[in-house]
């Protein structure tokens, strides 16, 4: 671990404070795209369910919505705030999350065209962004943030 001399404890790499910046960023895209996709872009989801089940299952439905993102957000930042505490799990878990949401971006972008062209880029910020996070872990400096099981039984 990176030891500074400049304040009450040992510092952060930078490229682990990087991660955990591009993490905070994918976590409030994620919420700007469920927000723009349910209430702006045309047609919202909130009209596509109102047409579907009526105005009082959308509410449901999307109140259900709401309320799984909440927890899927704020689960992805207490594993990246372990993660920026020097837990390998969670950058290995992070690491998984962010090739699958990668993954699922790329194999789905030819399946449905997204119009206008600009929500197609928004849309696809949350997962750029959750896969790029991935990348500082892995530099050299960063490795040294994660103590490997041999340096811990020693």
């Amino acid at each position: 671990m990176n030891t500074g001399n400049s304040g009450a404890g040992p510092r952060r790499p930078r490229q682990i404070e990087a991660a955990w910046a591009l993490t905070l960023a994918a976590v409030a895209a994620e919420v700007l795209v469920w927000v723009l996709g349910v209430f702006v872009v045309a047609p919202t989801g909130l009209d596509e369910l109102t047409e579907y089940s009526g105005r009082s299952g959308a509410i449901t439905q999307l109140a259900w919505s709401a309320g799984v993102l909440t927890a899927f957000l704020a689960s992805w930042l207490a594993v990246a705030a372990r993660m920026r505490a020097g837990h390998g799990w969670a950058r290995a878990v992070l690491t998984v999350v962010g090739a699958v949401f990668l993954l699922l971006r790329f194999g789905g972008l030819g399946m449905d065209a997204i119009d206008p062209a600009w929500w197609a880029v928004v849309n696809a910020l949350p997962d750029l962004l959750a896969a790029a996070a991935v990348v500082p872990m892995y530099l050299p400096e960063a490795r040294a943030h994660f103590p490997s099981r041999a340096r811990r039984a020693a």
